[in-house]
């Protein structure tokens, strides 16, 4: 297990991986099945013009198909207590939308990405649609989601600081994720640090095959011995 958080240092490397770099590094480890540890294509990225983001999830769910109670209404101060005293830092706010079917409305539009970039998350992830696009973009604020959507409805938060399920992915408080064109990835904490070495074992296997395949000698025979021998 990992002993001492992740440096500052170790996040930007590890952000500047492609996703699907990392999930092939990941699977040197057997530490989970090569179908787990992602969100589906349900969730994408929004804003192609932002960069990816790296974090530890912050967690909550939300309905927008009924109004709120009072107490309800008031579970959203307790809800910014809980993602300001939330640590380590940066965060990933992960938002999962319990209607059925989800995106009746949006909990993400330019005043939810304000308060949340103001209370530490780098970025938010939620199987919901958003809105106020221009402005959530102008803001910087990376958003994973389903789509756009025009109405807040009656969104209101029911719950936070639990496991969530988001793209066929449970997310527990304090996973590291890494989102970026491809999708989400859950990154398990034990392996963070070797990560980035595991990721160059594959890329140079890939890319002497690669070569290969470039190359004036190719042939099918070829290609199958020089498979074997990596």
């Amino acid at each position: 297990m990992i002993n001492t958080p992740l440096t500052a240092k170790d996040l930007d490397v590890l952000r500047a991986i492609p996703t699907p770099a990392i999930s092939n590094a990941i699977e040197l480890f057997n530490v989970r099945p090569r179908t787990a540890g992602f969100m589906g294509p349900g969730v994408h990225q929004m804003f192609s013009s932002l960069p990816p983001i790296i974090g530890y999830a912050v967690t909550a769910c939300t309905v927008a198909a009924y109004e709120p109670s009072s107490e309800d209404r008031g579970s959203r101060s307790a809800y910014w207590r809980y993602v300001e005293a939330s640590g380590p830092t940066p965060l990933i706010a992960v938002v999962a939308d319990l209607d059925e079917p989800p995106a009746v409305g949006a909990f993400f539009g330019e005043v939810n990405a304000n308060i949340h970039r103001a209370l530490g998350c780098t970025g938010a992830v939620t199987n919901s649609g958003i809105r106020d696009m221009d402005e959530v973009e102008a803001l910087g604020f990376p958003i994973w989601a389903s789509s756009a959507i025009v109405s807040h409805a009656y969104v209101h938060l029911v719950e936070f600081g639990a496991p969530v399920q988001v793209g066929g992915l449970v997310v527990e408080p304090g996973a590291l994720l890494l989102a970026d064109r491809h999708g989400v990835i859950h990154i398990p904490l034990e392996i963070a640090r070797d990560i980035p070495k595991a990721v160059h074992q594959v890329e140079v296997r890939e890319r002497t095959i690669i070569r290969y395949c470039q190359s004036p000698d190719f042939s099918a025979k070829g290609l199958a011995d020089l498979v074997a021998r990596l």
